[in-house]
């Protein structure tokens, strides 16, 4: 069912607008157009790691910038807050409704709760979630991604570009979301060469401990991966991932970027020859089409898929030494065919 949910608010008060943020935790970007017209549109709510991760919350932003050029009006994005709550989460989402935003969009699996929660006190307010696929409602849609695809991608690419038949997963948080990465990009190595060895670690049991969004836990674990031979090693640890892109850099081994095109990021511009590839998930453009869909009047709701044939994960080909490498592109295209035409299935756990 889709319901027609585009909403038009009275302008409110700026100051009035930055309390009631400020009060969340974060800041908006404003449109004076929007305020003219009296219309506002998308406002996402960050995951753990915030703006400038350089990964799954940039991609969002980027759909919102996006959404907010085209259409024009009045967007907001919301940082996350240090040993937040369900609660606060939930005030943090219903504030933005009630101050007329539409679509609101938790950015990770940990809004499931409160998305759920806001969605049934404002059933005209079209919600989004990334990452997660629990909550059904008229007027929710699930942005889900089959992420063990690129990751399958991605083991092709390692155990093709390993030299000490060695590489390494570095895990932010050892979660069902994350095993999906681990498990497609362990079948892809062992696929490809069966005497590749696959190290595989996680760094916390739990987002709170900081797995998303540490840095040097990151770094650590993939000097000990390094340590055990491994020349490639792939992390999907959000902000923690740079970490591991650091250490792959001063040990002159290759790195596995995730969500984002890593090689590009320009915070990560000095380790960018170090960055082979990145398994990406276009969640900037998930993010943009469910803002388009309401802006359009339909909005999307349910779950809403990408995948390889969709084209919305995949394999970065930015780094030249990446894509010029023929053999490599080969496999790499031979597993994609197969994955899309169901030949080879995938393991998400």
């Amino acid at each position: 069912m889709r319901r027609v949910s585009r909403i038009a608010v009275a302008g409110a008060a700026t100051a009035s607008l930055a309390l009631a943020l400020s009060a969340c935790g974060g800041t908006s970007t404003q449109s004076s157009s929007a305020e003219s017209k009296g219309d506002k549109g998308l406002a996402i709510a960050y995951d753990v790691g915030g703006k400038g991760d350089q990964s799954f919350n940039d991609a969002a932003y980027a759909g919102l910038e996006q959404a907010k050029k085209e259409f024009k009006y009045e967007t907001a994005d919301i940082e996350p807050t240090e040993g937040e709550t369900d609660a606060d989460k939930a005030q943090r989402l219903a504030s933005l409704a009630k101050q007329g935003y539409n679509p609101v969009i938790g950015v990770g699996y940990a809004y499931a709760p409160a998305v759920k929660e806001v969605a049934e006190k404002y059933p005209d307010t079209t919600f989004g979630i990334v990452d997660d696929a629990q909550v059904q409602a008229d007027n929710v849609a699930d942005l889900v991604f089959n992420e063990e695809q690129a990751s399958y991608l991605a083991g092709v690419a390692a155990a093709k570009s390993t030299k000490t038949n060695v590489v390494g997963f570095v895990g932010g948080v050892d979660i069902p979301l994350i095993h999906k990465f681990q498990a497609g990009f362990e079948q892809g190595v062992k696929a490809t060469n069966p005497k590749v060895k696959v190290l595989s670690q996680y760094l916390t049991q739990t987002a709170e401990e900081g797995g998303f969004a540490s840095p040097d836990k990151g770094k650590t674990a993939a000097e000990g991966q390094i340590e055990k031979k491994a020349d490639v090693v792939y992390a999907a640890a959000g902000l923690s991932g740079q970490g591991v892109i650091e250490a792959a850099a001063a040990n002159k081994v290759w790195a596995i970027g995730v969500d984002s095109d890593q090689y590009k990021q320009e915070a990560l511009a000095k380790y960018k020859d170090s960055i082979l590839t990145s398994a990406t998930k276009d969640v900037a453009k998930a993010v943009y089409s469910l803002a388009k869909s309401v802006e359009e009047g339909k909005p999307e709701t349910g779950i809403v898929r990408g995948d390889l044939k969709t084209g919305e994960v995949g394999l970065a080909n930015s780094n030249p030494k990446f894509a010029d490498n023929a053999e490599l592109q080969e496999a790499i295209a031979t597993a994609k065919e197969k994955i899309i035409s169901g030949e080879i299935k995938v393991k998400s756990s």
